[in-house]
């Protein structure tokens, strides 16, 4: 294969760029075979450029272009990507605001996203309706889980964490036998289960994957629970009747910032005068876009809110926030847990998708175990009331007294089908 002769101003270019993420330690060689940056005995990573294309669009837009060139193989990668990608967040982080070219760069690229009913059914298939036998191989075994786990125990396993995160979120929501239940967004239908079966309520499960309503109503039918969980495929904007509790888990990064009113409304209109509700998101620390390759590779259309624009939803509906907790680092462990048990079915997943797919969630799943660990992703979840509402616990004892920690071992609380109380 011809490759063009490498200049001056080729080299000039990867000083350049490499200066801009704060002089990591990498080594980069381009097409000619020869190594441009500084020597460096221990680097976190090794890159080759083979085409002055790939380091033009890395110039022009790296968050946009550089994904694209790793997965193509215009760019060779050979390193611990998960390190790799700290150390450019953070280089990046320390250089301070981005100059005009960049700050265009980035409004053409993340102008405001639009989520009709239409456009946000085209978007959740791209992600979820790509088959459960993939997501099967490296999700918890026991719910497929594809939100960020809670590890109270250092030692757990990511079953008994993502366990441990469905009890704490009933925990929150102070759920009792004859509760019901609405939950917009609910993956594969493990929060509804859980709910169902340890708390003895009834749900109304809202999702517009066909894939994941599917697998959520055979689980139900499987397990006993088709009286007590109805699944509905439909969007959540759809949601009628009023209910004892509202829940959300990992669907505010796909509602749209323009429509948080909206959600507001909903919520305000469904959730009963002495209703609890949770919103559990992904989020940013302060506003900003989704990263721009994988808002247009990954996860199309999303956009994870901070806490400032979350806002646009509890206040208008009048909406009091109770409480806040951010788990950040609980998510980067999930990620991580996640990653590992890609690689260890990589080559399973190679014989179902080809390898550009594999590349893509490799980089993804390391750049958001990054993203996480950096701070440049938060993991919020916000528990709140209608404004009036004056029953509501005083402390937050409630989550704790007389409730160990679920490490697995301890018995979980469970509904007493002949008493109707929940035992601890």
């Amino acid at each position: 294969m011809f490759h063009s002769r490498v200049t001056w101003l080729d080299r000039w270019l990867v000083k350049k760029m490499v200066d801009v993420v704060g002089n990591p330690p990498v080594r980069i060689s381009l097409w000619d075979g020869r190594e441009v940056t500084p020597p460096c005995d221990d680097p976190v990573a090794v890159l080759v450029y083979n085409d002055r294309g790939a380091l033009l669009k890395t110039i022009i837009d790296p968050e946009l272009h550089w994904g694209d060139l790793y997965c193509s193989g215009r760019v060779e990668f050979e390193g611990d990507m998960v390190e790799f990608m700290e150390v450019i967040y953070r280089g990046i982080s320390g250089k301070g605001e981005p100059g005009l070219l960049r700050k265009l760069i980035l409004w053409l690229g993340h102008r405001r996203i639009f989520n009709t009913m239409d456009k946000a059914r085209e978007n959740i298939h791209h992600h979820y309706d790509i088959g459960n036998d993939f997501y099967r191989l490296w999700l918890d075994t026991e719910e497929m889980q594809y939100t960020c786990a809670y590890f109270p125990e250092e030692d757990m396993t990511l079953e008994q964490a993502q366990v441990a995160k469905l009890h704490h979120i009933c925990r929150k929501l102070q759920l009792k036998p004859g509760d019901t239940v609405v939950e917009a967004g609910c993956g594969w239908g493990g929060l509804a289960r859980f709910m169902a079966k340890h708390y003895g309520v009834k749900v109304r499960a809202y999702n517009i994957s066909k894939e994941q309503v599917k697998y959520a109503r055979q689980r139900a039918e499987e397990e006993g629970l088709t009286e007590q969980i109805e699944y509905v495929l439909d969007d959540y904007r759809n949601i009628s009747g009023q209910y004892d509790v509202f829940v959300s888990v990992g669907m505010l990064e796909h509602v749209g910032q323009r429509d948080y009113r909206q959600l507001g409304q909903i919520i305000k209109r469904c959730m009963k005068p002495e209703g609890r509700g949770l919103i559990h998101t992904i989020g940013r620390v302060a506003p900003g876009p989704m990263n721009a390759w994988i808002e247009r590779r990954i996860f199309p259309g999303a956009r994870p809110p901070s806490l400032c624009e979350m806002m646009d939803i509890f206040e208008p509906a009048e909406l009091s926030v109770y409480d806040v907790e951010n788990l950040r680092l609980h998510y980067s462990r999930t990620l991580l847990e996640w990653l590992q048990r890609f690689e260890a079915h990589s080559q399973e997943i190679s014989e179902m998708m080809d390898e550009e797919f594999v590349k893509a969630w490799r980089l993804y799943l390391s750049g958001s175990t990054s993203a996480f660990n950096v701070g440049e992703l938060q993991l919020y979840q916000v528990v709140f009331y209608h404004a009036a509402n004056n029953n509501i616990p005083g402390t937050r004892r409630y989550l704790y007294d007389g409730v160990a920690p679920y490490t697995g071992k301890a018995k979980l609380t469970v509904v007493s089908k002949e008493t109707d109380k929940i035992d601890a």
